[in-house]
């Protein structure tokens, strides 16, 4: 089956074009447009009418190359700026009336377990315990399971527009400002995950944009290259030295650091200090960074081939 899904985050607005069969994903078509849909949410509650436009010109684009590609089945994910909007519900509705998306909010366990399947889609039998984070614009899901099954699963309040608006308001930010973005961090996911799960994980698996631009910048990939990030090990030390580097210059000397999309400059800094926040908290020294996320979940649950795990 040929199945064309969209990821409405808040940070990015995401096409995937898959043909699912047996278990198995071969992707077809692959688009990441940054829309920043949660843009201005922290302050004033409600999306944005220019979020949203940009939202809107990013799907008006994937609808076409859908059509194009002849998809048997269509779904959407609108995820955590949609979720926390007031305006929220009358924006999806929107997007369901105007491009006929089977499309739907979904709620953070769903997110957290769809991203899971997606993300061990190719290793669902490892019994080790395995953590995977996904650091999205609104919110971090953090998920932990072995063989296919889902022990522990969280949305966290945290994400990478959301606390750079909250903390990161100089350019370079002060370092004062980092370490408060840091402090609000660490308290949340200490309060969101007990410390018995947090020490049962063995190993860390990294998806979305934040992980898939560290481990682009680490390789200096121009242009990206997603053979090439797909597996890529980045361990805790060469983290840390990535956050000090991106931390002390600014945007626009940011925008131009090989492998970081222009677009994802002003928030690479925030996603960086979350993941190896994330990493220090589970006691992990290394995070594998992955490809395969709440897109290839969804796809695989809308083919059948695949449930969220429970």
């Amino acid at each position: 089956m040929r199945v064309g899904v969209v990821d409405i985050g808040t940070n990015s607005t995401r096409l995937l074009v898959a043909d699912v069969e047996d278990g198995q994903v071969r992707e077809v078509d692959r688009r990441t447009r940054v829309t920043r849909l949660g843009e201005g949410l922290e302050a004033g509650g409600e999306l944005g009418e220019e979020p949203r436009r940009r939202v809107l010109a990013a799907l008006d684009e994937y609808r076409a190359a859908i059509d194009q590609h002849g998809c048997d089945a269509t779904t959407g994910v609108l995820t955590s700026a949609v979720r926390d909007a007031v305006n929220g519900a009358g924006f999806a509705d929107k997007v369901q009336r105007r491009y006929g998306f089977d499309a739907r909010t979904i709620d953070g366990e769903t997110e957290a377990r769809l991203t899971f399947l997606g993300a061990t889609a190719a290793s669902q039998d490892d019994p080790q315990p395995t953590l995977v984070i996904d650091i999205g614009g609104g919110s971090t899901e953090l998920v932990v399971g072995a063989d296919a099954e889902v022990s522990f699963h969280t949305s966290t309040p945290v994400g990478v527009v959301r606390q750079t608006e909250r903390h990161l308001r100089d350019d370079p930010p002060a370092p004062e400002q980092l370490q408060g973005l840091v402090a609000d961090v660490r308290v949340t996911i200490e309060d969101a995950v007990p410390a018995s799960v947090r020490d049962s994980a063995v190993r860390a698996i990294a998806v979305a944009g934040t992980a898939t631009s560290a481990a682009a910048i680490d390789l200096e990939l121009e242009p990206y290259d997603p053979s090439r990030v797909e597996g890529h090990v980045l361990e805790l030390g060469e983290l840390e030295l990535l956050l000090a580097r991106l931390a002390a210059v600014p945007l626009a000397q940011r925008r131009r650091v090989a492998g970081l999309h222009p677009d994802r400059a002003p928030t690479i800094v925030a996603g960086v200090a979350i993941l190896i926040e994330v990493l220090r908290l589970f006691g992990l020294d290394e995070v594998t960074i992955s490809e395969h996320d709440i897109l290839w979940g969804a796809a695989l649950a809308r083919a059948g081939a695949g449930t969220a795990p429970k």
